[in-house]
């Protein structure tokens, strides 16, 4: 066939990527003997191109491989089993020589025009995969989502912290910021869809990383990992300020002294909510808790309700108030619902697990409009109850003497426990990968990379216990990027030379639109935040 000529023989092993399941590195070798490769070569698309001059000639798979079986952690329940730091390797072994030599050096992306036709590519199996990578602690990547399932991920990721505090975001910008949470809800969706977009070009696409290897290189999926992996720190330590507020709500009286250092409720309740969950930090399987973490839909729910409870049935009522915009803090609440949208880090991986990705979608429309509605429907019930007085988590507002109450702040702190370890694991991983590989097999070096990492959240949550400011200060600096600027980039840079006129002015302007408001949305929650401190 005409086809087979283009393509070449050897076309069929040319792909080959990813963090744990895709170990390929972008081709800077050529066969100096392969006339055909290289005349097929002058006639790759400009973005090809551009993909080979940005690739690293290096013998080791691209760091992090861990991330998608660690990111899948968020997007699949598996049977609940718990064992901790034994056995065998923590982090994944080298390729062995054979492999290095013959897989390590091919393109990320296939190197041929997109006009051409491509062939079906060999996807490595889950046996050919655990030869490759051994992470005792993470389940093999699953292809078996349904539409239910995925978008049931998608709303458990999307949904989450934000929920507690667009009341006080609606409070600081004005009834009319609303609009802007909409803003965010569109342009969210259709970042989304431009992901989905990128994973198509081919089949070993899978995450985020791989997207930004296709676009930029090694580079490119170095900036995109050390983003993603400071957002889940980021997130850890917001899960920590918000289990000492909620605790020190319930028994404001708890203080303790410590060699003559008194500690305050807060303190105390933050010291003690790390402790609790640095066991978890340890386990290998972390199945039990990925079931757990499934549940985090029905938290935020029964947190609503549970709002909604107090206001309609104990009859703290709703008193109009506010507002209409209020432009001075208005970044403010940009920075919060900019973070109230941003899964972009999880979203390739459902739509990778999905058995069909064509409906991903209906998991976008599902996830966007129910987080939408739980959003818009808190902010306006919150606000209305408590006016002024709003605080950056509407549970530290609720009365004390009602059931209702109770049952909220207790979610609020037990759901972050689930989700602690889960969050934190792809960091701690991608560390342990880092290590020299005599030291790859300590259980103790593992042990104190994530204890380390656990106390380090610890002294920055008490260093600076300001809910709403770090949100924001996470939305506008991290959240911006990852789920408005990058996949615009990307977008522009993978499809270059095939977009139409519209597609590119559109990127261009969310790219705009987002660089402005996480300028704006960075310099007011930094600026506040010192504030705070001094």
């Amino acid at each position: 066939m005409k086809l087979d000529e283009d393509l070449g023989h050897d076309r069929q092993d040319e792909f080959q990527t990813d963090d744990e399941e895709n170990q390929a590195e972008c081709n800077c070798d050529y066969d100096d003997d392969d006339d055909d490769d290289i005349s097929r070569s002058e006639d790759l698309s400009p973005t090809l191109q551009n993909s080979s001059d940005n690739c690293m000639d290096i013998n080791t798979p691209p760091w992090p491989q861990s991330y998608r079986q660690s990111m899948d952690m968020f997007t699949s329940v598996t049977p609940p089993s718990i064992s901790f730091l034994t056995g065998s390797s923590l982090t994944q072994r080298r390729l062995p020589p054979s492999t290095s030599e013959s897989s390590l050096h091919k393109p990320l992306i296939p190197s041929t025009n997109f006009d051409k036709e491509v062939l079906p590519l060999k996807t490595p199996s889950v046996a050919s995969l655990n030869n490759i990578i051994s992470v005792p602690e993470l389940p093999p990547p699953r292809e078996q989502c349904s539409l239910a399932q995925a978008a049931l991920n998608g709303i458990n990721v999307i949904c989450g912290l934000g929920t507690l505090a667009v009341p006080y975001a609606v409070h600081e910008g004005g009834w009319l910021s609303l609009l802007l949470l909409l803003l965010f809800c569109i342009i969210s969706f259709y970042t989304a869809m431009l992901l989905k977009r990128c994973l198509e070009v081919s089949p070993g696409l899978k995450t985020y990383l791989d997207i930004g290897q296709a676009a930029f290189g090694i580079s490119g999926r170095l900036v995109i990992a050390i983003i993603l992996y400071m957002e889940l720190y980021a997130s850890c330590i917001e899960y920590t300020i918000m289990m000492s507020d909620n605790l020190a709500t319930m028994f404001p009286k708890t203080h303790m002294y410590i060699g003559g250092i008194y500690l305050t409720s807060h303190q105390f309740f933050a010291i003690t909510a790390t402790l609790v969950v640095l066991p978890t930090v340890w386990l290998r399987n972390l199945g039990l808790l990925s079931y757990l973490s499934a549940g985090g839909v029905i938290a935020s729910i029964l947190v609503v309700i549970c709002l909604l409870w107090l206001g309609v049935v104990d009859q703290v009522g709703f008193h109009p108030r506010g507002t209409i915009i209020n432009l001075a803090n208005l970044p403010f609440t940009l920075g919060i619902y900019g973070f109230c949208y941003a899964g972009h880090s999880v979203l390739p991986n459902i739509y990778s697990s999905m058995k069909e990705p064509s409906k991903f979608p209906w998991v976008l429309v599902a996830t966007m409009g129910f987080s939408s509605l739980i959003y818009i429907g808190v902010s306006v019930c919150g606000f209305l109850m408590f006016g002024d007085n709003i605080k950056s988590q509407f549970t530290l507002n609720m009365p004390q003497q009602y059931m209702a109450t109770k049952v909220a702040i207790w979610t609020a702190v037990v759901n972050p426990m689930t989700k602690y370890a889960l969050t934190i694991m792809p960091v701690a991983l991608s560390l342990e990968e880092l290590l020299p590989s005599s030291h790859r097999k300590s259980h103790g070096m593992a042990l104190i990379i994530r204890s380390v990492l656990v106390m380090s959240i610890l002294i920055v949550a008490l260093a600076v216990p300001f809910f709403g400011l770090v949100m924001a200060l996470m939305g506008s600096l991290l959240a911006m990027l990852v789920a408005i600027i990058f996949p615009c980039v990307c977008y522009l840079k993978i499809w270059k030379g095939r977009l139409t006129k519209l597609e590119i002015a559109a990127c261009g302007s969310i790219i705009t639109f987002g660089i402005f408001c996480s300028g704006i949305g960075t310099y007011s929650a930094f600026t506040n935040l010192m504030d705070k401190m001094v």
